[in-house]
This record gives C-alpha cells, sequence and structure tokens, in this order.
C-alpha cells in the first residue's frame, strides 16, 4: 500500500510498527494546525485524537485525503457528515478505552468522597496532622447513595457495572436509549439489571452524584438551570467533553455549597484551563487522561490499524 500517512497527535509504537509492516508510509512528526492546510495535501490518511481539528476548509484543499481516523471516541473535532459527503471515510475506536475511562470516572467519584483531592494538596505531619485529620473524617461512603448517569454508552455502562458492584443505585439518562440494561458476569452466568431511565429534571433532584457520559452536542448538560435544581450537596464527575458543564455555574455552585465537590478530566479551551478550576479545593483535576493507559493504547492502535488496512484493500 502506497499510501502516506500522518499520525498528527502520536500513537502506539505497536501501532506505527503494523502499519508499516502493511505497506503505508508512516509520519509521526506532528504538524502544527496552522499548517495543516499546506503540508497535509501530500497526504492519503491522517489520524488524530483530540488535539488536532479536521474541519471542512481543510478537507477542501486535501483532495487526495482517503481517510480521517480517530485514536477515541468522541469525534466533535472532526467534521463527520462533510467528510461522508466527500467520500472520505472516518473511523474511531468507540469500545477500545472504555473500560479505563470508567476506571478513572470511579476514581474521580471515590476522590472527591473523600476528600482526597485537597487532603493531597494540604497533608503535612506534625502539628498539622491532627487538624486534617480530623476535616475529612467527616466524610462519606458510597454505597448507598444515588447515581445519575448523563449518557449509556459503553462507557456510562462499564461505570454502572463498577457503581452496582460499590452498593450504589444507578439511575439512567439517555434520550438515544429506550431501555437501559446491564449486563454482569457473575461467575459463568450473566445477569440482566434494567437500570431506571429518567428525565435530567427528574434525577437531579434524586442523584447524590452526577456522571457525564455524552458527546457534546452544542450546549452544556450541565448549566445555571441544572445546579438550580440538582441536590444540594451533589458530587459532579465529568470525563466526556468540558464544554458539557458550564464551568462558572460549577464554581458558583461548588462556592455555594449547592455542589460538594467536583471531578474533571475534561475542560473548555484546554490546554487553557480557568485557574479558579485547576486550584478549587472542591475540584479534583486530571490532564484529559481517560484513555490514557497502556491497556487502553494498545487496544486503540489494534482497532486502527485494522480498520485502516480494510480502507486500503477496499481501495485497491
Amino acid at each position: 500500500m502506497s499510501w502516506k500517512i500522518l499520525i498528527n497527535d502520536g500513537m502506539e509504537e505497536s501501532g506505527v510498527n503494523a502499519l508499516k509492516s502493511l505497506g503505508f508510509e508512516v509520519d509521526t512528526q506532528k504538524i502544527p494546525q496552522e499548517e495543516l492546510s499546506q503540508k497535509l495535501q501530500d497526504y492519503q490518511g491522517i489520524i488524530v485524537r483530540s488535539a488536532t481539528k479536521v474541519r471542512q476548509e481543510l478537507m477542501d484543499v486535501c483532495p487526495g485525503l482517503k481517510f480521517i481516523a480517530r485514536g477515541g471516541v468522541g469525534m466533535d473535532n472532526i467534521d463527520v457528515s462533510y467528510a461522508k459527503e466527500k467520500g472520505i471515510a472516518v473511523i474511531n475506536t468507540p469500545a477500545a478505552s472504555s473500560r479505563s475511562v470508567a476506571e478513572l470516572a470511579m476514581a474521580h467519584l471515590l476522590s472527591i468522597t473523600r476528600g482526597l483531592q485537597d487532603a493531597n494538596r494540604q497533608f503535612s505531619g506534625g502539628d498539622q496532622f491532627s487538624a486534617l485529620k480530623k476535616k475529612w473524617s467527616t466524610c462519606s461512603e458510597l454505597q448507598g447513595k444515588t447515581l445519575l448517569l448523563l449518557g449509556f454508552g459503553r462507557i456510562g455502562s462499564e461505570l454502572a457495572k463498577m457503581a452496582t458492584a460499590m452498593g450504589m443505585t444507578v439511575i439512567v439518562n439517555d434520550p438515544y436509549v429506550e431501555k437501559a440494561i446491564l449486563k454482569i458476569k457473575l461467575g459463568t452466568q450473566e445477569v440482566e439489571i434494567q437500570l431506571q431511565m429518567v428525565s435530567r429534571e427528574e434525577g437531579l433532584p434524586l442523584a447524590d452524584y452526577v456522571s457525564l457520559h455524552t458527546p457534546y452536542t452544542g450546549s452544556a448538560l450541565l448549566g445555571t438551570d441544572e445546579f438550580a435544581i440538582i441536590k444540594k450537596g451533589c458530587f459532579v464527575v465529568n470525563t466526556s467533553r468540558g464544554e458539557n458543564i458550564d464551568e462558572d455555574a460549577l464554581l458558583n455552585a461548588l462556592d455555594s455549597g449547592k455542589v460538594s465537590a467536583a471531578g474533571l478530566d475534561v475542560f473548555q479551551n484546554e490546554p487553557h484551563i480557568k485557574e479558579a478550576l485547576i486550584h478549587h479545593p472542591k475540584i479534583c483535576t486530571s490532564a484529559h487522561i481517560g484513555a490514557s493507559t497502556l491497556e487502553a493504547q494498545e487496544r486503540i492502535a489494534g482497532e486502527l490499524v485494522d480498520k485502516i488496512n480494510e480502507i486500503g484493500r477496499a481501495h485497491v
């Protein structure tokens, strides 16, 4: 295969080597966004993560482009419909990172429940030790609490399994899902549990925890109106898209005590993140690392190679 592929946001070495072994010419040197309109014209394929944007204007000046591959789930940074109109294949890896993102969401749930984000910043020995021990001795547990999932795709359902195992009650809001069926393996048997479906307006006043697992569709899922009806003392976790939460509204809810704490892996305008979010004592932060595990990256690379090979063979 004589196609030239640009891997612009990085890829596991195993995937790079696999593409080369299939005959593709691979370039892993990152090209800045502002230079892509000129330099991408030499390539037949581009592999991106969330940093590089592939919009209509870029496709229009790259007539030789055969495919756009996204290493991950969301494709907000790609004009998918326009690409398909132009006959450009668009692929992603929706299943590869689900477990990793769900585990990070659970880590945030546990961290903000026990106040670990603030404890880690303040922890010291000596005279401070007893005072800090007393400060965080009033935290609660996940068991017996209600978790509202905004989105019940692969990641949401993975988190639902973990939350159920922790003894939480899971309720679901997803306009694209008719029934929220959770499949759990117990030994050699598979058990199905039907979770309660609710509207956002119904679920927010009930939930002790809210976790977001949907792509951004043009408006925030949690804004001023939603924080007005959310259960007082609720905990919020976002590992989906930063735009899904109105950050100013979240800060107001945290400062007023309406929201107890938040765990954020994603932000608006990354990497230019508001200082108030980074340093807030009630916010546990991570740097958009939901899919950044060794296992997920290997799965992503393998899935992309298989799909790109299929596209290449179809053009022979």
